[in-house]
């Protein structure tokens, strides 16, 4: 039997073993640097944390690495932990996919480049992929990527952000840059907060309770500091009414009594908790550690109205129509175990993590309209998606001072890694998706549904090995070259990043620096194999929403090779970046960094593939053996794209004596993604006249996003008061569609943050606040929908309006 399907924990020893002894010959291996202060341990930095994480931004870095406080994250107000990176970092943006089964999981985007490129760790371990596809809003790029959001904040020191090429460092999926999660390692005291908040509008009501408390563990300097949270939020929503042209119900009574409320799309019901632990035991010339955690979220998902009069309702059993509701519950968990210590004048750190995420979807208030009267109203099992990952890593570091009589302290650091990792799908139950008797819609409505001929179950193993040196040529330069061979073993061949870094002082308080680097990321197994049918719907070629039953088949199944499809190659990409640092006094600190970043093969999802009416696609469909009317698309490597951006950090505190001292802040980015080649429409496709990848696709990339995002702020420290403000600018966005007349576009705004907390007998601190204090929302300016639905398209920031909060916290 192959060791690829040995059941897992029967696997792992073999698998790291073997990972072990094939990659000891080709040894490019791995990155820390001593005298630069670079995210290290695999990332834990080189600088104490307490130090470290007072810092908003890192001078003398030889690449732009950011800082964020646990202070500054909870200070974001109602914001998750996704949400309130991208409120403090301007080259991050945070997805707003408010419909459907996919608007409970909502990524970060660095440099505008897509979750799926920005390499997320905790304490230096790689952190396992969500179960959730990005489908959906303004990210279609079928990758699953971190959620984030189940890691308690309570649970969080700072974030260190790497905003650089660092595929050759860590791994083809930090393209973009790395986000290193500190937990906290206090052996001491705790903090436990309670907060409360809702939007303007009276919806969202928002509850949270964390906490997290330190011990001591042993007598040799060992911890354990345990976290917690739970959440509860309201269902919101922001949509419009039905206009008078829509006749939900036959008769006139009922059609005048009728609030025309036809959508309910927004923010689901959410109830979610989180634990955590991070532990280190010291032993005689070692240390042992340890960290997880834990995660369940459920969530109530709204979704369109099935008219009484319409063919997704069957009269007998709802008179008046129905609301489907979509039920989610998601459990995660991740455990870390590892040791470190010093072993012949070299620093080692062995370590193995395995980690889960599973969605499962169930659905009530809902009908699979064909089975007639004899459908069941609730489905308690649609489809369950899992995606795990085991990672297994042995990492080496020394630093020597005159080797090989080069004349220069040189850092070398060295790796092995090991990943396997599992995507899998399981079909719902019979009665959710078969087709009945009764003249009206196949399959549960409102719902994603697997089906047995659907599920996948798809493994891929990863060996890695990288080489980084670090030279510290003079006082004023430093260098750093690293390379790494990626091996997958559903893909031929080795794969090769390299990386070149270097610093160099112009005076003692000004600096430059720069980035040459290149990467190999292979198609996540949810581009390369999830399958799925679903009745809800789609976005035809004018941008209009009209319900589709949509089926997404692997880009080289027969149905997609008929329609012009083929196997996904690797994603290639070209990083170049170069900065400046400015510190000329210890409360001041301006950094810049430009950036180019080229990727090849970029994978996207194609743009909808139905019949336009003259029969030539349903033909293609019936020699597949697919229902005529049925919609497809596949993931494509649609796109080779250029990114041009600049990111710009200053950073200053202004003492005011017995008035306390404001420390003033202000970030920029430009960011502008252009295509330079897209995948061409096969002749039977154009013929037909569907675009494979049309300009909806183009624009997701082109101009979904704002090109400038400003974020002003200043935090005022006067006694025992804290007030904290800021200001954030977005830029202008667009939403193309395949035909330019659906075009949209939408203003830039600035949306305002607010908080204000007093400190009583040192430990108690009461906090009030407000998100986007001026309740200020996105044009109005989407495609017009009879329904009322999403006025506000899809936009870079929260569409909901204003909210405001209250806090209470104690320190112990």
């Amino acid at each position: 039997m192959p060791l690829s399907h040995l059941p897992t924990p029967t696997r792992l020893f073999p698998l790291s073993t073997l990972s072990v002894a094939l990659l000891m010959a080709a040894a490019p291996l791995a990155h820390a640097d001593t005298s630069d202060q670079q995210l290290q341990t695999v990332t834990v930095t080189a600088a104490p944390e307490a130090a470290r994480a007072q810092q908003r931004t890192v001078v003398n870095s030889s690449s732009p690495i950011d800082i964020i406080s646990n202070d500054a994250l909870v200070k974001t107000g109602r914001a998750e932990l996704s949400e309130a990176i991208a409120k403090l970092l301007p080259s991050f943006t945070f997805g707003t996919n408010i419909a459907g089964f996919n608007s409970t999981t909502r990524p970060l985007s660095n440099r505008g480049m897509g979750p799926e490129y920005t390499l997320v760790l905790v304490n230096g371990k790689r952190r396992h992929l969500g179960a959730a596809i990005q489908n959906g809003s303004t990210d279609n790029s079928g990758a699953n990527v971190v959620d984030i959001d189940m890691i308690p904040i309570s649970s969080i020191d700072h974030i260190e952000v790497l905003k650089d090429a660092a595929a050759a460092r860590y791994g083809s999926d930090a393209v973009a840059g790395v986000v290193n999660i500190i937990l906290k390692s206090q052996d001491s005291g705790g903090h436990i907060e309670t907060s409360y908040g809702e939007l303007f509008t009276g919806q969202g009501a928002s509850k949270k309770i964390a906490a997290d408390e330190g011990f001591k563990l042993g007598d040799n300097g060992g911890f354990i500091h345990l976290s917690a949270d739970a959440r509860k939020r309201d269902y919101a929503q922001w949509d419009g009414k039905a206009d008078s042209t829509v006749i939900a119900y036959n008769d006139p009574a009922k059609q005048a009594a009728w609030d025309r409320v036809a959508i309910k799309n927004g923010d689901p019901e959410l109830k979610a908790y989180n634990l955590g632990y991070n532990a280190e035991l010291p032993l005689d010339g070692a240390t042992l550690y340890s960290f997880s955690t834990y995660g369940e979220r459920k969530a109530v998902i709204q979704n369109y109205y099935r008219f009484p009069n319409g063919t997704a309702s069957v009269p007998e059993i709802f008179p008046d129509g129905y609301y489907p509701v979509n039920n989610l519950r998601d459990i995660d968990y991740q455990f870390v175990f590892g040791g470190k210590g010093d072993v012949g004048g070299w620093n080692y750190d062995l370590s193995t993590s395995y980690g889960r995420d599973t969605l499962k979807y169930s659905s009530e208030l809902n009908l699979n309209p064909s089975l007639g009267t004899d459908s069941p109203t609730s489905f308690n099992n649609l489809a369950t998606f899992r995606s795990d990952q085991w990672v297994n890593n042995l990492d080496f570091s020394r630093r020597f001072e005159n080797p090989f009589n080069l004349g220069v302290p040189v850092t070398v650091s060295t790796g092995l890694e090991h990943k396997w990792e599992r995507f899998s799908t399981f079909a719902g139950s019979a009665d959710s998706y078969e087709t009945g008797t009764y003249n009206a819609a196949t399959g549960a409505q409102a719902t994603v549904i697997i089906r047995p001929g659907d599920e996948v179950d798809l493994i891929r193993n990863t060996y890695a090995s990288y080489l980084d040196l670090g030279f510290d040529l003079t006082d004023r330069w430093y260098a750093d070259v690293a390379a790494r061979v990626e091996h997958y073993d559903d893909y031929s061949g080795n794969k090769l990043g390299l990386k070149f870094n270097s610093r160099y002082k112009l005076t003692d308080t000004v600096a430059v620096r720069g980035t040459i680097g290149t990467g190999v990321r292979a198609p996540s197994l949810t581009q390369v194999g999830y399958t799925t049918t679903d009745s809800r719907v789609n976005t035809d070629v004018n941008g209009n929403v009209v319900p589709a039953t949509t089926r997404l088949t692997p880009s080289d199944s027969a149905l997609a090779q008929a329609l012009g499809g083929g196997a996904l190659k690797p994603e290639k990409s070209q990083n170049v970046g170069l900065g400046i640092t400015w510190q000329p006094a210890p409360r001041t600190s301006v950094t810049a960094d430009a950036y180019v970043v080229d990727v090849q093969n970029r994978i996207a999802l194609t743009s909808a593939i139905y019949d336009h009416g003259n029969g030539a696609i349903n033909s293609i469909l019936a020699a597949q053996g697919v229902t005529a009317g049925t919609w497809v698309d596949y993931y494509t490597n649609a796109f080779d794209t250029r990114t041009r951006g600049l990111d710009v950090v200053a950073d200053h505190t202004t003492p005011f004596g017995e008035f306390g001292d404001v420390r003033w802040s202000a970030a920029f980015n430009y960011n502008k993604t252009t295509i330079t080649n897209a995948k061409d429409t096969p002749a039977s496709l154009a013929d037909a006249g569907v675009t494979l990848v049309g300009r909806n696709r183009e624009g997701d990339l082109t101009d979904a996003l704002p090109k400038t995002k400003w974020i002003l702020g200043a935090n005022w420290k006067v006694g025992n008061w804290n007030t904290n403000l800021s200001t954030t600018r977005y830029g202008s966005v667009s939403t193309l569609a395949v035909n330019e007349t659906g075009d949209r576009s939408f203003g830039a705004k600035w949306i305002t943050d607010l908080d204000i907390a007093y400190t009583f007998f040192d430990h108690l601190t009461v906090s009030v606040g407000g998100s986007n204090i001026f309740d200020v929302r996105p044009d109005k300016n989407a495609v017009y929908s009879s329904l009322g639905l999403a006025p506000y398209g899809n936009p870079p920031f929260y569409p909901g309006g204003g909210s405001w909060y209250t806090k209470l916290a104690y320190d112990f």
